[in-house]
């Protein structure tokens, strides 16, 4: 039992340790890619190549005055930030990032947990992100940021019915809901899920940006239309609390995306872990990618896109996928 402890304690703090470091340099690598897109160079100043500028942008928050506005409800608004963040860490638990390994006589599972039902984990745990944006809004007692939330709340609803029949096609192909199992079906590059579902892949791909609230689909945030949306009375880490839950988010997706549709750690040559990084780092430029060269959908045409092209392209995917596996 200790010896299980021990393991478990050891797995959380890495795994904590390795998404906060992700959500850090997401942010240098959104800088960098962004200002090569835009013929800029990028942060230069912080350490060597401006490798220092997530850390020098900590400091910077951890010693900003927490600024909260007479009008709040302080209870709520200082839980929104925490709410935000937490689904998007444990959505890490049940992703594998490598083969079992022997180490000091025991046998080590690179995964949080195992669960037989791992991608159901993942959805109800990502479902949850939106009440700290949707409480944020509501406790901030503004109406940029209660707008923000009413619109991220909508956007969640809309987009979260495509976004969950993307992958219905996979678990159908897969006969299975563990994402380690998925994962050893496919384990050569020929057996990768994106083959034999190209249209949930996309499916799947354009929702999670939806989910994440990124360009072209951050209405919640939508600068030039509601400030700054639902964080626009957050200051000092409670902001930065915010920017961490959707960077975090967005290697989420990415992980989960390079698990169901590119293999997950599996590759030639390399170490499995290496791969898994990789694939996620792809995942993230095609975001960082997609901000700085399309412009943000109008809110009538985010809902019309989700409701009108998206769920019934779902429903297609799902009913093909059926009858050919039935057949």
């Amino acid at each position: 039992m200790l010896e299980a402890v021990i393991i478990s304690s050891a797995k959380i703090l890495l795994l904590v340790v390795a998404v906060l470091t992700g959500c850090a340099y997401s942010t240098y690598m959104e800088r960098k890619v962004v200002a090569r897109l835009q013929h800029r160079m990028g942060p230069t100043y912080a350490g060597p190549y401006g490798l220092l500028q997530p850390l020098a942008d900590a400091v910077k928050l951890i010693f900003k005055e927490d600024i909260v506005p007479s009008r709040v409800e302080r209870v709520i608004f200082a839980l929104a930030p925490v709410i935000s963040f937490v689904p998007a860490l444990l959505t890490f638990v049940v992703v594998p990032f490598g083969p079992e390994i022997e180490l000091f006589g025991h046998t080590i599972q690179m995964v949080g947990t195992d669960l037989n039902i791992g991608i159901l984990f993942v959805f109800a745990v990502t479902s949850l992100g939106v009440y700290g944006i949707v409480l944020a809004g509501w406790s901030s007692g503004s109406k940029y940021s209660l707008m923000g939330g009413i619109r991220s709340s909508a956007q969640m609803i809309s987009y979260e019915i495509g976004y969950g029949l993307s992958i219905i096609g996979v678990i159908l192909v897969a006969n299975t809901l563990s994402l380690r199992e998925l994962v050893d079906q496919q384990a050569s590059f020929g057996s990768w899920m994106i083959w034999r579902q190209p249209v949930g892949f996309l499916l799947y791909l354009t929702c999670a940006i939806a989910e994440t609230n990124r360009a072209p689909f951050d209405m919640p945030e939508a600068e030039s239309e509601l400030v700054g949306g639902y964080h626009t009375e957050y200051s000092s880490m409670r902001f930065a609390m915010f920017f961490m839950g959707e960077y975090a988010n967005m290697l989420a997706v990415s992980a989960i995306g390079a698990t169901l549709f590119f293999g997950g750690w599996h590759g030639p040559i390399l170490p499995p872990v290496v791969w898994l990084v990789l694939k996620v780092v792809a995942f993230m430029f095609f975001f960082i990618w997609l901000r700085a060269t399309f412009p943000r959908f109008r809110y009538d045409q985010l809902m019309n896109f989700g409701w009108k092209v998206l769920f019934p392209l779902a429903l297609l995917n799902t009913m093909v996928t059926a009858a050919l596996v039935m057949l």
